[in-house]
């Protein structure tokens, strides 16, 4: 699949997504129509590991899209235990890991406990992360593994029920804005109506005003730079990369947001454990959404390794992720 097989790559990267670890039975999902394997998503992050570390070139980092530990061990008391868990499995490679934050994450921390935490990885990477918001609520920065290509990590919970104390302007707001679309009491329900409403539930969130000026100054930079950027988040922002329950709230606005950049290249983000892809063709961008550990069964895999080159990234995935070739715009 990979044209030129002996130039090597200038670097590698690992990705994997919705690994939802729980040291409990397996179950299923919220509408009881799909298996998940809550303990073997443990068993999957060890193969993942394996296949990285016996890789003829070893990746550099690992981009981990969010829910990392499922919202059940909450319930359980188990939060912290599991989180150790799953870190150490991370830890048994010196690769640095990247941690992207998804509603499981909010689940079992506040966003003030996970900015202290190790899911914080501007406090515990190894490559200084730079260029976060100004304001430090919001979990974003980039990094550049390589001369000419940046990495962006978004907070697509910037904008969220979850993990807001309910007194707070934020919560207020977010609870305004799910209510123009959403009359359920249950909030985890999907509008009645059908389409792209359906995305307006309590599991997604969206990107604040500040954050989305953030970005821009950033693809600003880089397109001056003549940069290759990556955004990484855990909701996907596509509509046709994903099933529209899984669509950031205000898509719209971060996909304007891309289009008015030429550095962009690539958008990956997890959340939709089906996967997804595409790629539109007046921009070029790459829009991936990575299938989900946590509804592999035992004896599949999971995960990817990225080889990226001057002028295209090659994903070799393993398991239920498809391989691709992301040529560059």
């Amino acid at each position: 699949m990979d044209d030129c097989p002996q130039q090597p790559p200038l670097f590698t990267f690992g990705v994997i997504a919705d690994i939802q670890y729980a040291d409990i039975d397996d179950g299923y999902n919220y509408t009881r129509t799909r298996k998940r394997y809550y303990r073997s998503a443990l068993q999957l992050l060890r193969n993942a590991h394996d296949g990285w570390s016996e890789a003829a070139v070893k990746p550099e980092f690992i981009l981990q899209l969010g829910d990392v530990i499922d919202g059940f061990n909450k319930g359980l008391g188990a939060s912290e235990r599991a989180l150790d868990t799953v870190l150490r499995e991370f830890s048994s490679s010196p690769v640095e890991v990247h941690h992207v934050w998804g509603n499981h994450e909010f689940y079992n921390f506040s966003r003030s406990a996970l900015l202290r935490s190790k899911l914080n990885s501007t406090l515990h990477a190894a490559r200084s992360p730079s260029g976060a918001p100004a304001n430090s609520d919001i979990y974003a920065y980039t990094f550049s593994p390589f001369p000419g290509f940046t990495f962006v990590v978004l907070d697509a919970y910037d904008v969220s029920l979850l993990g807001r104390e309910e007194c707070s302007e934020e919560y207020v707001n977010a609870m305004n804005w799910i209510k123009e679309y959403n009359g359920n009491d249950d909030l985890n329900c999907p509008p009645v109506l059908e389409g792209l409403q359906q995305r307006f539930t309590m599991f997604n969130g969206g990107f604040s005003k500040d954050q989305l000026d953030w970005l821009h100054s950033v693809l600003s930079s880089a397109d001056e730079k003549r940069e290759r950027v990556t955004i990484v988040s855990h909701l996907p922002v596509h509509p046709y990369s994903t099933a529209p329950i899984c669509l950031a709230w205000n898509y719209d606005e971060l996909l304007a947001v891309i289009r008015s950049h030429g550095c962009v290249v690539c958008y990956m983000a997890g959340h939709d454990h089906d996967g997804g892809y595409y790629r539109p063709e007046d921009t070029g961008v790459h829009y991936l959404t990575l299938e989900g550990v946590i509804e592999t069964p035992p004896d599949g895999d999971a995960f990817g390794t990225v080889s990226v080159y001057k002028d295209r990234m090659v994903l070799k995935g393993r398991g239920r992720v498809t391989d691709r070739v992301l040529m560059f715009p």
